[in-house]
């Protein structure tokens, strides 16, 4: 289907019409067209996979760079916006899900795709994630979860598991770690899933099924950081011996308190998406209030609209 002519304003006070190409007669983008910068994560960072299914799922899905947006705070793996050819923003530490909040209300029309760590998520951000998930705004967030503080060097993050030995904790962690998957679910996050970067189809699988949730989709995405927490998530690998077991077929998704229980087996646990329920976005009820707002306006000038409200102050 193409897409209505635009009208463009040009410096001077013209309108030029714009007819745009039938997305019908555009080629897919390739993956040399979406790639930006090259990659500056060390060798064998469970991040490059991500970006690689990132890109696959740029191109399977035929997005077109204006209609792609990539968030991110800081860390490791909020570099992403960086490595993609299409709207970006590398936003503050923790602050990317409000950043991302805006551009999802005011642009339905876009795919918001959010990319963070376990520290720019859990921790100095941990406040904006609970409320990103409980209002259910529309975009997906992918959190690489390393268990460290991997770009300033080894410290411990909120999911470093006890006993780990960092610069911040020299005798070993002794803080609970959170469970990201039950933290999710229950601060009202209407889609949870859980994936890891050795398993590059899978993690597509929970891309596109994020992607296509009408409300905000969270994935937990095991990414190893080799260079200061090796083999950490080895007994999810089974080409190192561990086992990667996919959530059961009989579970019912729509079920919280089944869905908590399974975000609460012993590590590794399982695979898959663990919730998935349908409620309002607060996309929706938002353009609800602006269209019931807007009723009451309807066929007057702003600059008469600006009278009424001034004539109410008086």
């Amino acid at each position: 289907m193409s897409s209505p002519v635009t009208d463009i304003p040009v410096r001077g006070g013209n309108i030029t019409a714009v007819p745009p190409l039938p997305d019908s007669e555009r080629k897919p983008l390739t993956k040399k067209e979406m790639s930006a910068d090259h990659p500056t994560w060390c060798p064998g960072c469970g991040d490059f996979s991500v970006l690689a299914l990132y890109f696959k799922l740029i191109e399977k899905r035929k997005l077109w760079h204006e209609k792609i947006t990539t968030i991110a705070g800081i860390g490791c793996s909020s570099r992403f916006p960086y490595f993609v050819q299409a709207h970006g923003v590398h936003y503050i530490h923790g602050r990317a899900l409000p950043f991302a909040s805006g551009v999802s209300l005011s642009r339905p029309d876009l795919h918001v795709f959010v990319f963070g760590g376990d520290g720019d998520a859990f921790s100095i951000g941990g406040n904006h994630f609970n409320h990103t998930s409980r209002k259910n705004i529309k975009m997906t967030y992918v959190v690489m979860d390393n268990w460290v503080y991997g770009l300033t060097k080894k410290q411990t993050s909120p999911t470093s598991p006890p006993g780990f030995k960092s610069k911040t904790d020299t005798w070993g962690a002794v803080d609970e770690p959170i469970n990201p998957m039950k933290q999710a679910i229950a601060a009202g996050a209407t889609f949870v899933a859980r994936t890891t970067h050795t398993n590059p189809n899978h993690v597509l699988q929970m891309m596109e099924a994020a992607m296509d949730h009408d409300g905000f989709g969270f994935i937990e995405c095991l990414s190893e950081c080799v260079e200061f927490y090796p083999g950490a998530f080895d007994s999810s690998n089974p080409r190192k011996g561990g086992a990667f077991n996919l959530v059961p077929e009989t579970q019912d998704v729509t079920d919280e308190i089944a869905a908590y229980k399974l975000a609460d087996e012993p590590f590794p646990g399982r695979f898959g998406i663990f919730y998935k329920v349908d409620r309002p976005t607060k996309n929706k009820l938002e353009a609800g209030i602006n269209a019931k707002a807007q009723e009451k306006v309807k066929g007057l000038k702003h600059w008469q609209i600006l009278q009424q409200n001034f004539d109410r102050m008086k």
